[in-house]
């Protein structure tokens, strides 16, 4: 008679379901998880070290990449952190700017993850209904940046530039006629904030179809009910940060705990969960969007109110206006200075983290008084998630494995750093 004995199994890096990269090695007892192991290091591009061979805002679009559905709010990490070492004043408009496209960019990633999430679970049509609404915010980030992914808009001291007053428009060619292109501008024809507005408008309808999709679906219930429970005390031990503490019951949320940018004026909810099981995970980000969609609204509100410039006029970290270096020595000297060199951060250390889409997301720097950072260490919340990957499969079947990936909203940008 033979012995019965588990058997191990590679779960990616090829699996659709892994979400980037990752592998994961199964110790399976027929279809039981018994232990999973991950593993890291198959994406790794270095972007710690490459920042120490970088000025301080030659860095800023290598944060775009690490988590690359959150790109905007990669970057205010990193400029809160600079700011913080090089005592730069940052202006209020700049601070409503950046405090909307946190929220787009939390929107952005909430999306792209119950898409694919559902995807994940078995549920195709999720993904097309997300993507249709993805679809208008890319469009806010390519209008106010040129990129419709990898932004580099935040700056150390504030803001690439200020918000465009007129949104890009679609034209006639061979696959549209006029008439289709006049119904798809008809939401075109103010500025940003107008496009951004009537948005915020259609979002809550849009928001109620995925509910309907999904939030009482039977299959989807008895996929994410019950699988992958963390009580609130074993999340803080583990490092959860994000949507994964507050599913678990734990109501923590950096916008509000300890306020950035300008959050301390806002009015919002931080929904949490009951349970800390997938579920729950998953109504906690639901939730989160309508939150993120009134932040955006009181924004637009008081940026449409109250134009001011949208970047420091500190000339040894921001650049002068273009007129004054053409007429004026001094801002021709620190526009030289700062294009050759870059800024010059005074010695010191620094962390700044803010409340991304995953959780906290913080950038820990030294200077050294150079034009480049001495060391960086960036602190990503996908990383303790994924840490606690064993704990949270052992026990269930293989295909719970795909569920809690998803619930976990890993992306591996930010993991193998």
């Amino acid at each position: 008679m033979t012995d019965i004995r588990n058997f191990t199994l590679n779960f990616g890096p090829q699996h659709p379901a892994a979400h980037g990269v990752l592998r994961m090695i199964l110790e399976l007892d027929g279809e039981q998880v018994e232990r999973a192991d991950p593993h890291i290091g198959l994406l790794h591009r270095g972007t710690e070290k490459l920042a120490e061979t970088r000025s301080w805002v030659q860095s800023v679009p290598y944060m775009d990449r690490l988590d690359y559905v959150s790109m905007m709010c990669n970057e205010h990490a990193y400029c809160l952190a600079v700011e913080k070492l090089a005592g730069v004043e940052v202006p209020e408009r700049a601070l409503y700017i950046r405090t909307m496209f946190d929220e787009v960019t939390r929107i952005l990633n909430h999306l792209l993850w119950v898409g694919c999430h559902a995807l994940d679970v078995g549920a195709m049509t999720m993904a097309l209904y997300t993507f249709r609404e993805r679809e208008d915010l890319m469009d806010v980030y390519e209008a106010v940046s040129g990129a419709r992914m990898h932004a580099a808009y935040y700056r150390p001291g504030g803001v690439y530039r200020d918000l465009p007053d007129r949104m890009p428009q679609y034209e006639v060619s061979k696959w549209k006629n006029a008439k289709t292109v006049a119904a798809m501008n008809e939401n075109r024809q103010g500025s940003l904030l107008d496009f951004l507005e009537d948005f915020t408008g259609r979002f809550p309808k849009y928001h109620s179809e995925y509910h309907t999709l999904l939030t009482d679906n039977r299959i989807w219930k008895q996929r994410l009910v019950n699988i992958g429970v963390v009580s609130p005390e074993r999340a803080r031990q583990l490092g959860f940060t994000g949507a994964m503490l507050r599913g678990s019951g734990v109501e923590w949320d950096l916008r509000k705990k300890q306020p950035y940018a300008a959050y301390d004026k806002m009015d919002f909810d931080i929904p949490v969960g009951v349970n800390g099981d997938s579920y729950d995970r998953y109504l906690v980000r639901m939730e989160e969007m309508l939150q993120s969609n009134r932040i955006i609204r009181q924004c637009i509100t008081w940026l449409k109110a109250n134009p001011g410039p949208v970047m420091s006029d500190n000339h040894k970290v921001a650049p002068p206006p273009k007129a004054d270096v053409k007429s004026n020595m001094e801002a021709l000297i620190h526009h030289f200075k700062l294009c050759s060199e870059g800024i010059h951060v005074p010695e010191g250390e620094a962390y700044a983290g803010i409340e991304h889409p995953k959780g906290e997301f913080g950038i820990y720097a030294i200077s050294d008084g150079a034009n480049k950072p001495y060391r960086l260490k960036i602190r990503a919340p996908g990383f303790a998630h994924l840490a606690a990957m064993d704990e949270m499969a052992r026990g269930h079947m293989l295909a719970d494995v795909v569920t809690i990936i998803g619930s976990q909203d890993i992306v591996f940008g930010e993991i193998d750093r």
